[in-house]
């Protein structure tokens, strides 16, 4: 069996960029096919389901030292979920509402709380 490397916080990150630019670059491929929406949107959801995944273990893996500032997961699997949502309510309406309004959090870096004696 295969042992995997731990994954850093920088390849996390790189991750989430690079999802965010295959999602506007799906964004414009599926304006232009709409045959193939549901297909494109599927990979999407399969594509956040390993950024999940991938996310899961570099927090099992992260070390909560000293350092001043930490990889903020929660909010990572928050915007995931919240992304994974949209493309489910999108692919199975139940019935035409009003657009959600609410945007990403964004920020994934948090100050290191000082520990008090």
């Amino acid at each position: 069996m295969r042992q995997r490397s731990p994954v850093s916080s920088d390849r996390l990150y790189g991750l989430v960029i690079a999802l965010a630019s295959g999602l506007s670059v799906c964004a414009a491929v599926l304006a232009a096919d709409t045959a193939s929406e549901a297909s494109q949107l599927s990979a999407l959801e399969r594509q956040l389901d390993a950024l999940d995944r991938e996310a899961d273990e570099a927090e099992n893996r992260s070390v909560r030292g000293s350092a001043r500032y930490h990889f903020d997961y929660s909010r990572l699997h928050a915007d995931i979920a919240r992304i994974r949502v949209g493309i489910r309510d999108y692919l199975t309406p139940l019935r035409a509402q009003p657009r959600d309004p609410a945007s990403l959090d964004g920020q994934y870096r948090q100050e290191h709380a000082e520990k008090t004696p």
